[in-house]
């Protein structure tokens, strides 16, 4: 009896450290940043950006920003996958910082919202969003009294988030197969009444990045600059304007 529970316990000491590496290569394994996009920011005169392995940082090239955003990836996402996507916001004046979360998925980083913002120290006014997964996690850093806004691609909050204090955009893809229209329409009632929604025609879940087709999303019937264009118009009025 006691060789056969020794046994069984080997047996599952070694599914569980095989479940564990298995999770971790997955995670490691992102939606890669799509090239063109990427070159596109790095020739804007307008954008400077700092690149590096845990984050990617975008100010504006005339200085002076004193107002940020936090942008939180989705899960297994690039960080620069989201730079083109974002780059007018910083043409706006507006810094951007992407971190890459703790393996690679927002929802398990336990830092704090100051570790993000630290590397942009000049920056006073910090709103915070995120893509999917990413605006999970964003939800709740909303709630921690640091931010101006939220700001929610392709995504909801979790639980109840109707009694935040802060302003809160919401941007969905009539086409978006993994956060359908349904869940954004349910995710109303978990928001504050003044939520601002804003939904962009045709467009798909993986076209708030630059990171390529995403399996279970649904067909795009848009293009990615109009999709661009129709996050700047809302993201920029609502940021620059403090929400």
């Amino acid at each position: 009896m006691v060789r056969r529970l020794g046994r069984l316990l080997v047996a599952v000491v070694a599914v569980v450290v095989l479940l564990v590496v298995g999770f971790v290569v997955s995670a490691k394994t992102t939606f890669v940043a799509e090239l063109e996009p990427v070159q596109e920011v790095a020739a804007d005169a307008a954008v400077d950006v700092r690149w590096s392995y845990d984050e990617v940082v975008l100010t504006p090239s005339a200085g002076g920003s004193t107002v940020g955003l936090v942008f939180l990836p989705g899960a297994k996402v690039d960080p620069l996958a989201y730079a083109y996507k974002l780059a007018p916001l910083v043409e706006g004046g507006v810094t951007v910082v992407i971190p890459r979360p703790l393996l690679n998925f927002a929802i398990f980083d336990p830092r704090p919202f100051d570790a993000f913002t630290s590397v942009a120290p000049g920056v006073e006014t910090w709103f915070v969003g995120g893509h999917s997964l990413g605006g999970v996690k964003a939800c709740q850093y909303a709630g921690g009294g640091e931010v101006a806004g939220l700001v929610l691609f392709g995504s909801y909050c979790a639980g109840d988030a109707s009694s935040l204090a802060v302003p809160v955009l919401s941007l969905w893809g009539s086409n978006d197969g993994l956060s359908t229209p349904a869940d954004i329409e349910a995710s109303r009632a978990q928001l504050p009444a003044s939520a601002e929604f804003v939904e962009l025609p045709g467009a798909s879940h993986a076209q708030f990045g630059d990171y390529g087709l995403q399996p279970g999303d649904g067909d795009t019937t848009t293009t990615d600059a109009e999709v661009r264009a129709a996050i700047a118009a809302a993201l920029i009025p609502f940021v620059t304007a403090g929400g």
